[in-house]
């Protein structure tokens, strides 16, 4: 009632003087009661709304998990751990396309005027992430099932491996997985249909993402069922496992991973080598494909949660470069450089001090950041997650194509810390001046902070827990970058550098991403960008290359998540003024879960 009153004041201010006649001539009494009646009224009617809402909500999420037993896994809801869903058949896609049509007309019983608070915040996600779940179908994104960086294989593998989501604590859990196993054939099969009808139809994988997937797949194939991935689990069986079941169950892993598991992914690579790669794109770009413009320009607009069109994205992004190419500059004179900013960034390249000598010294100095950054933390945060983190090194598998750096939040039950992968391979690619960003960026108080604070915030429902909203998530992320200062880092001259660098790299993304598939860049004008740009070493630049060829749009997220994150902050710290607490702000950000960035916005103009 208030903000009501509030607004209809703004365009008619004679309320006031109404108002002020009802106080001052003592006829309040009847007015305050009729209020009170509509206040008890409203919240009635919120709340009666507000379950409608809830109900709606958590059986569209229940049918998403049921169709997307991966995502549940990794989730930390292991009631379909017996599952790999298939993901690719015309069935499941209309099946998945449907259930986020029922939940918009369902949406629409529900009396949005009268929500409130959370619940509002609520309805106006859910709408957004549904509208936009539905427009992705649009696109045959089914044709294009394989990436070196995030896709069935390589997540089945990860799971096998027992050292992520997938839990082994059980003679159940154990048998689950097996019959996780048992479905992968089923699914090669149908990625290698998808992909043969990706190629009738100009639809297919570039060649140079082709030829990343391949050698993964063969370092996962080219095992003995007891030299595989999949056989850890078998080596750590947990105390009370009866001896029967574990003769039965390794009897039971060795004949699936050798029969069934290991072959389809052989028939995977031979499918690969043999037939796609001829007929594999030389091209890059997602608007090489048909209707790849308005593809791209959607990715675009969920990536960034923006209206903004890839013109507009790579402007952002040059004008960004430029900003911070200059600042650089004055910082690398300050160290002693008077030449081009790129002969500095090859020096830096060469220059073997920034890097250390073996995998064990890398894990360990992010081990060792991390106890310093902890200490500090209470200074900018007053809500810290419960739930641990661990640094952990990129399985072998994967390491030639992973990225640098990643995280995985931790269990939903709390059973399993999150991890901050360390990618040690081809350690001259990882930089010692960097890594204080890094840090603040995958773990605290970047992912691991705003992951397990959302997933712990069990008042909210769970497709907001579990939301994956790329500019925010990424968006926080590269802010916390932004904090080091603060938090006792930053204190020389080439660590100082090394943030800014980061930043950059999230500036020269924008470019590059928008380049590749808007522009026509082929891949080399894009690697000698990043060269000329960046002081990343020749591997790394490689891997993120091919990281945004292979995930278009996902990259924007960075930078466009991280400029609007400071430009809240300094909105309220110029509202607020002395009452500006950056403890209370970072709460307001991290308490509501992933959010749209317009949502967010609105959530934090209500605080201040």
């Amino acid at each position: 009632f208030a903000r009501g009153l509030l607004v209809v004041m703004r365009l008619t201010p004679g309320v006031v003087v109404w108002i002020s006649l009802l106080v001052v001539s003592g006829c309040g009494e009847q007015p305050q009661g009729t209020l009170q009646t509509l206040g008890e009224t409203s919240t009635k009617a919120s709340s009666a709304e507000a379950e409608k809402l809830l109900a709606v909500v958590e059986d569209y999420y229940e049918k998403f998990l049921e169709l997307n037993p991966l995502t549940a896994t990794l989730r930390g809801d292991h009631r379909f751990d017996a599952q790999l869903g298939d993901y690719l058949s015309p069935r499941w896609m209309a099946d998945s396309l449907w259930i986020e049509q029922e939940a918009l007309e369902r949406l629409t019983t529900v009396d949005r005027e009268v929500l409130v608070g959370e619940d509002l915040v609520s309805y106006e996600a859910f709408r957004y992430g549904r509208g936009m779940a539905v427009e992705a179908f649009r696109y045959p994104s089914e044709l294009l099932p394989l990436d070196p960086f995030s896709s069935v294989p390589l997540t089945l593998a990860m799971l096998g491996s027992g050292l992520s989501p997938q839990r082994f604590a059980s003679v159940q859990d154990y048998d689950a997985f097996l019959s996780r196993l048992r479905e992968f054939p089923g699914w090669v099969d149908a990625a290698i249909e998808r992909m043969r009808d990706g190629a009738a139809r100009g639809i297919t994988l570039p060649r140079v993402i082709v030829e990343r997937v391949i050698p993964q797949l063969e370092e996962i194939a080219d095992k003995e069922p007891r030299r595989s991935a999949f056989w850890r689990p078998i080596l750590a069986f947990p105390a009370g496992i009866p001896v029967d079941d574990r003769h039965r169950l390794i009897e039971g892993y060795e004949k699936t991973i050798g029969q069934d598991v290991l072959p389809a992914y052989r028939k995977l690579i031979e499918f690969l080598s043999v037939e796609l790669l001829p007929e594999a794109r030389e091209s890059v770009g997602l608007s090489e494909l048909p209707n790849g413009d308005s593809w791209y320009a959607y990715l675009v607009r969920r990536h960034t949660a923006t209206n903004m069109n890839p013109e507009q994205i790579h402007q952002l992004g040059l004008s960004e470069v430029a900003r911070l190419r200059s600042e650089l500059q004055g910082m690398a004179q300050q160290l002693g450089h008077s030449g081009e900013l790129a002969d500095f960034f090859d020096s830096l390249r060469s220059d073997e001090s920034q890097y250390v000598s073996n995998a064990d010294d890398l894990l360990g100095e992010y081990r060792s950041i991390g106890q310093r950054v902890e200490t500090a933390i209470p200074l900018l945060f007053a809500t810290v997650p419960s739930a641990r983190f661990v640094v952990q090194p990129v399985e072998a598998f994967r390491e030639k194509a992973a990225e640098a750096v990643s995280y995985m939040p931790p269990g939903a039950d709390g059973a399993r810390p999150g991890v901050f992968y360390v990618n040690t391979y081809d350690l001259a690619s990882r930089p010692k001046y960097a890594m204080e960003a890094i840090f603040l960026h995958e773990a605290t108080p970047g992912h691991h902070f705003q992951r397990a604070l959302a997933q712990e915030a069990t008042k909210l429902p769970r497709f907001r827990r579990f939301a994956r909203i790329t500019a925010y998530d990424e968006g926080w992320a590269s802010y916390a970058e932004s904090l080091g200062p603060d938090l006792g880092l930053y204190a020389d001259s080439r660590s100082r550098f090394g943030a800014l660098s980061m930043e950059l790299g999230r500036a020269v993304s924008l470019v590059v991403d928008t380049g590749l598939h808007s522009k026509g860049w082929p891949r080399a004008e894009a690697v000698d960008y990043m060269r000329a740009n960046t002081a990343l070493g020749e591997s790394e630049i490689n891997v993120e290359v091919d990281r945004y060829i292979a995930r278009p749009g996902r990259a924007l997220a960075y930078k466009v998540g991280q400029l609007r994150i400071h430009a809240l902050r300094e909105e309220a710290r110029r509202h607020l003024g002395r009452g500006f607490d950056v403890r209370e702000f970072h709460s307001q950000v991290l308490s509501g879960g992933s959010l749209p960035l317009p949502l967010l916005e609105r959530k934090i103009e209500r605080w201040i």
